[in-house]
């Protein structure tokens, strides 16, 4: 049993995991809309406040929603460019009533994605957990780099930090035990920042500026205002992040231990619906699994539920305390970059051990397991190749883990399927020739 202290800093650890992409997200909504610091300030507490209480929702759980399993939701990047278009054509609130009834469809539509389930055996997992892993190693390089688009991105400081921050974690791993060992993410960070400090890369400016108190409210920017076109848009956004979500929970339950059932998948979207919609109404965004602390779980060995409680209470707790919130903003993309990389390749060495207990000598494995991760990570890697494509498929295609999970999906209904049905068919067949 872990004392509060513990649950704490291992949540704390959890919430620094997700921060930075937590954060992006309402930094670009905010700066492509033009929208004023007073604003960009709120969509971040808003955010915060309802990652937490989402992830709570999922944690905790009751009779008909929440997986019940160590997950922390955060907003999909999916919907950054959907909600500026709809924004941009029409205004916030369109947006807003969009990702409510959008929120409303993935309720209903959770039963129905339960079903499909029969067609997630374990090949697919793995190969849709080794996609997860793989498209969010660019992610990592990138943050190691300085950030993307940055000025000093590549710049030797930025590499050596990341570096570093890695050397420390895999030092504390290789030489400590117990909680020591289990914090080693969160101490590579808090390391990694301090370095950094004494490098002149960090700046406590935004934590100067930001108020103490602020209370989320609903409908901050209007009153929702509904639009086919744009409901439309946030549904099939919804639906690549079930898909998404879905492969998170899997991963999970490998990671943990549990098998995750049909009942499972069906609360677990079930209470993402919940949370989608009260991102609508406290004017977020929507909301999915977060697959970075996947890695984290499996790199520490940490499982307890009452960790990522922990870290529910810690996002809903910066969201209306905007200065605790911006001091954790402090750390470089360097940092993050180097605890990045240990993380997400922890994803894809999970995803690999579920691939071990496939018979990959089966040719038909070997295929859906090949064709899937390529196609992933190669959307993942080069999601121009799309770019002549109308928006709606544009949106769906260059998601590296939606790609690569329809393929894995598709190849298993027509490699394995098929071919099952076949055999059944063939001695069915046969017995009544001989009968006649």
């Amino acid at each position: 049993m872990l004392s509060k202290q513990k649950v704490l800093t291992l949540g704390l650890q959890h919430v620094l995991a997700m921060y930075a992409g937590a954060v992006v997200v309402p930094l670009i909504i905010g700066g492509a809309l033009h929208l004023t610091p007073a604003q960009i300030a709120y969509l971040i507490a808003a955010d915060l406040f309802t990652c937490g209480i989402a992830t709570l929702l999922q944690v905790i759980g009751t009779r008909f929603t929440g997986i019940r399993l160590p997950v922390v939701l955060g907003c999909t990047f999916t919907a950054v460019g959907p909600i500026i278009a709809v924004a941009s054509t029409s205004n916030l609130a369109t947006a807003y009533g969009a990702i409510i009834i959008s929120g409303i469809f993935v309720v209903l539509a959770a039963p129905l994605f339960g079903k499909l389930l029969r067609f997630f055996p374990t090949v697919v997992q793995g190969s849709v957990v080794t996609v997860i892993g793989l498209s969010l190693i660019p992610v990592a390089m990138n943050n190691a780099a300085g950030g993307q688009g940055m000025p000093d991105f590549g710049a030797p400081r930025n590499l050596f930090l990341a570096l570093g921050t890695l050397v420390i974690i895999l030092l504390i791993n290789r030489l400590f035990t117990g909680f020591i060992r289990a914090i080693s993410v969160l101490l590579g960070l808090i390391v990694g920042t301090v370095v950094a400090y004494f490098m002149g890369m960090v700046s406590f400016a935004s934590v100067a500026t930001a108020s103490w108190f602020s209370v989320v409210k609903p409908f901050y920017f209007g009153t929702p205002q509904f639009s086919i076109v744009a409901i439309m848009t946030m549904i099939l956004v919804n639906i690549i992040s079930m898909a998404e979500s879905t492969g998170v929970y899997f991963a999970l339950g490998k990671v943990t231990g549990k098998d995750v059932s049909k009942e499972d998948v069906v609360k677990g979207l079930r209470g993402e619906g919940i949370a989608i919609m009260l991102g609508g109404i406290f004017n977020a965004f929507p909301y999915t699994a977060f697959s970075q602390n996947v890695g984290l779980v499996s790199l520490t060995g940490i499982k307890s539920r009452d960790v990522m409680i922990g870290a529910g209470g810690i996002l809903v707790l910066l969201g209306l305390l905007p200065k605790l919130a911006a001091l954790t903003t402090v750390v470089p993309n360097a940092v993050l970059g180097g605890a990045m990389i240990a993380m997400f390749g922890m994803v894809v060495a999970s995803g690999i051990n579920i691939l071990s207990q496939v018979d990959l000598r089966q040719n038909e494995n070997l295929l859906i397991a090949a064709c899937s991760i390529a196609v992933g990570l190669g959307s993942a890697a080069v999601p121009s190749m799309f770019d002549q494509l109308p928006d709606m498929a544009k949106m769906l295609l260059q998601n590296g883990i939606v790609t690569g999970s329809l393929t894995a999906v598709i190849l298993n209904i027509v490699l394995v399927h098929t071919k099952k049905n076949v055999k059944q068919a063939v001695p069915d067949q046969a017995v009544q020739e001989a009968s006649a």
